[in-house]
Formats: C-alpha cells, sequence, structure tokens
C-alpha cells in the first residue's frame, strides 16, 4: 500500500511535463496534424466505365504513388492522403468530384481526367484549391489562375499532329473529332500546324463521342481523304475520338480495304486515342494501327526516362491492370504528382495549404520533372499569347509512329514547341 501511494505524484508530475511540453510546442503526439506527422489531403477525379473516354489508369497511378511516397516517409515527414472521384464523364459528376475536394480539405487537385472545366474549376477557385497537372482537355484548365497544366493540352497536340501531317507531304486531311465544346477547337489547332508547313485545310467532320457506330463519318473521310486516281494527292485521316478512336478507325478499315493501296490514306491519331494497349489488343504487328502516326506531349514509354515511374508502377500498383506505364493519362498523373510533391518541399516547415502550394507554383523559377518536361513555371511572365489558353506554358510535343507493332519515336523527327504555332492560330476559343 505505500509503495502504490509513493508512484502517484511521479505520475502526475509526468503527465504535467508533457503536457506543459506539448502546449508549449515543444513536442508531437503520434497522430497529431502537427509538424512531421502532418496529413496532406489530395485528389485525382477521372471518368471510369461511362460510355465515352475512361481513364482509370489516373487514379490508379495516384493510389501507387500514395502507397509509394508514404512508404518513402511522406513528404518531408508528412503523410499523402489520396481520395479519388469518378466524374462519370458528366457536368454534374465533375462538380461532385470539386465539391467533395472542398469537403475533404484538399490541398490541390492532382492530375485528373476532365473535359467539363466550367462545372469543376468554380468549386475549386472559390476554396482556393490549386488544380495541377488535369489532361488538358477542357479550356478552363488553360485559363483559371488556379490551373497549373503540365503539358500543352489537346491543343498542342492537334497542333503538333497538323506538323507531323504536313511533314508527310498531306495533301488531303480529314479530322473526325468529337461534336462538344470542347472539340470546337481541334479543327483550328491542326490547322494552324498544317499551316505552318504549307496552306492547307482540314475537313471538319464531327461524331458523337459516344456512338457505337462510325461508319458514315469513316465514309465521309475516305471520299475526301483518298488519294487521286493516280495517287499522288496523297490524303490523311487523323482522328481524336478517345477512346472511340478505336471504333472508327475500325468503321474506317472495312472502308479503305476495299480502296487502291495507291489511294489509301495515311492514318494518324493522338496519343490518349492511340496507346500501346490498343495497338496490342487489335493485333500487335497485324494491328489495324499499324504504320499510324501520333503525336505524344512526352517521350515514348520506353524512354529511360519513364523507369522511376515504371518501378513504382511494379511494385505498388498491385496487379492493377489500369495502370497501365505506356498510357498517357498515367504519365500525366506521375509528372503532376512529381510537380506537387516538388511544390510542397518548397513550402518548407509551414503549415502545407492550399494556397501555400499555389504561392510556390506562382513564384517559382521552374519545377523539374526529370526531363519528362522542359522545368515548369507559372509565373505571369511565363504565360504565353495563346487566343483562350493563357496558361498554356508548356507547348512541346513528341512525334511517334507504329512499326512492327511497337510506338516508337518517328525517324527525324525531334521533339518540338508548338507554342509559337498555336500563337499564330486565327482563334482557339
Amino acid at each position: 500500500m505505500t509503495n502504490k501511494r509513493r508512484s502517484l505524484p511521479v505520475r502526475s508530475l509526468l503527465s504535467a511535463v508533457v503536457g506543459a511540453s506539448l502546449v508549449a510546442g515543444c513536442g508531437v503526439l503520434p497522430g497529431s496534424s502537427e509538424g512531421s506527422q502532418e496529413t496532406l489531403t489530395v485528389m485525382t477525379w477521372a471518368p471510369e466505365d461511362s460510355k465515352a473516354t475512361n481513364m482509370p489508369g489516373m487514379p490508379g497511378m495516384a493510389r501507387a504513388y500514395e502507397r509509394w511516397i508514404n512508404d518513402k516517409g511522406g513528404i518531408n515527414g508528412r503523410r499523402l492522403r489520396v481520395i479519388t472521384c469518378n466524374e462519370h464523364n458528366t457536368a454534374s459528376g465533375a462538380a461532385d468530384c470539386a465539391r467533395k475536394a472542398v469537403t475533404e480539405k484538399a490541398v490541390a487537385v492532382v492530375g485528373s481526367y476532365s473535359q467539363h472545366g466550367r462545372a469543376f474549376m468554380t468549386p475549386l477557385e472559390t476554396a482556393g484549391i490549386p488544380y495541377i497537372g488535369g489532361y488538358g482537355v477542357s479550356q478552363e484548365e488553360f485559363q483559371s489562375i488556379l490551373s497549373y497544366p503540365v503539358n500543352g493540352g489537346q491543343p498542342a497536340l492537334l497542333a503538333g499532329a497538323g506538323h507531323q501531317l504536313a511533314q508527310s507531304d498531306c495533301r488531303k486531311v480529314a479530322l473526325i473529332r468529337p461534336d462538344t465544346l470542347a472539340g470546337d477547337s481541334l479543327p483550328i489547332l491542326l490547322n494552324a500546324g498544317l499551316k505552318a508547313q504549307k496552306p492547307n485545310e482540314a475537313a471538319d467532320i464531327r461524331a458523337a463521342e459516344d456512338s457505337a457506330d462510325y461508319a458514315a463519318q469513316a465514309r465521309e473521310a475516305l471520299a475526301h481523304a483518298a488519294g487521286g486516281k493516280d495517287g499522288k494527292d496523297k490524303g490523311c485521316v487523323t482522328a481524336a475520338l478517345g477512346e472511340r478512336t478505336e471504333t472508327f478507325f475500325d468503321s474506317f478499315r472495312r472502308l479503305d480495304e476495299k480502296t487502291d493501296k495507291k489511294r489509301r490514306p495515311q492514318i494518324s491519331s493522338v496519343q490518349g486515342s492511340i496507346s500501346q494497349g490498343l495497338v496490342d489488343r487489335t493485333g500487335g504487328t497485324e494491328s489495324l494501327f499499324e504504320g499510324a502516326y501520333v503525336t505524344s506531349w512526352y517521350p515514348v514509354a520506353t524512354d529511360p526516362l519513364w523507369a522511376p515511374m515504371r518501378k513504382v508502377i511494379a511494385e505498388y500498383a498491385f496487379g492493377d491492370d489500369s495502370v497501365d506505364p505506356a498510357d498517357v493519362g498515367t504519365q500525366t498523373t506521375w509528372i503532376a504528382y512529381t510537380v506537387f510533391t516538388e511544390a510542397v518541399r518548397r513550402v518548407g516547415t509551414e503549415k502545407v495549404t492550399a494556397r501555400r502550394i499555389a504561392k510556390v507554383l506562382d513564384t517559382s523559377e521552374g519545377l523539374a520533372t526529370g526531363g519528362l518536361t522542359p522545368d515548369l513555371r507559372w509565373r505571369f511572365q511565363d504565360m504565353r499569347a495563346v487566343r483562350g489558353y493563357p496558361r498554356l506554358i508548356n507547348g512541346r510535343v513528341t512525334f511517334q509512329v507504329v512499326q512492327a507493332g511497337r510506338l516508337v519515336a518517328q525517324p527525324g523527327q525531334q521533339a518540338l514547341d508548338m507554342t509559337e504555332t498555336m500563337e499564330q492560330a486565327p482563334t482557339t476559343g
């Protein structure tokens, strides 16, 4: 009994000392939100299981990144919490995801896909949440002061595709693109790329982005782009329909097989509409995409620069087949999280908030992405005079071709900055 009575004051004294030290800021309890135990919540959204384009690899890559960075001790000791959201390819779905990001107190939305920029940017802007490394399919991503694009989006891809086709001496070009608000600027940008080489305009063929049959569009494209009677007037057909690009070219192939070989058009597309996975799925070396030209934002998927991402996917994606290292959505998400991580590190010892992340991005002289893009900066003086896309700061594209069933760098073509070409477009929004 005597020993028990003597131990009570000791316990009380220890509790008082610990409590006083915590109040004074000299210690942190496990699980506290202060100091090295701070948890950073971010969101990644993308459409899944919709009737149009789906991007499950983007949230899949985000979850793998979360596991990897936390296994390394977090970002400067801060634990990363990734929440994902299915925006269903609808405006209401995109708005719901943005509101969820606000409710969950996300410090950023990172590496996401949505063509409904108006629906998701307003809630983010109201809450001061930066949008880092979106896919680049909506115009608002290149207009909002809280959006930080890591690539040139669809504008750069279409301008690059025009350059690629003009370099191949196409005299007649047909563009099949979504009959959507996001798709309305695509022919203007493709023509800007074509005209950079020679006066030429593409036939603008609109199509429903969720159609199961593109036979009518295929007939129109073939009628426009098939070479002359002697095959001298080379024609090209390019499609940017996301997942439905395969459906279109399947319809086109059935018609094209009946065309004289000398008059058959060159086919082309952009990354995100044609991928290595699509080539593999459609026959590899026997694929209907054999010989197709493809414009991308990034180095070819086999480039050693992607080795760190590939290692993370192999070790932390846990058999998630949606996380394909050759998928441009997966690649964009990796780059976006690389930028976010560097921004957090530059916040230093201060508490990480959405506004502090935005401040770092607004004032940084350059954030490196391991050579996958030029160093990225979004200062006022870095903005370019691309109509409708003032936040476009990286217009670089690469040129690829499907050879022997593999997407490889197009021989004789180097990466090219399409910013000047886009600046010269008559109007893009």
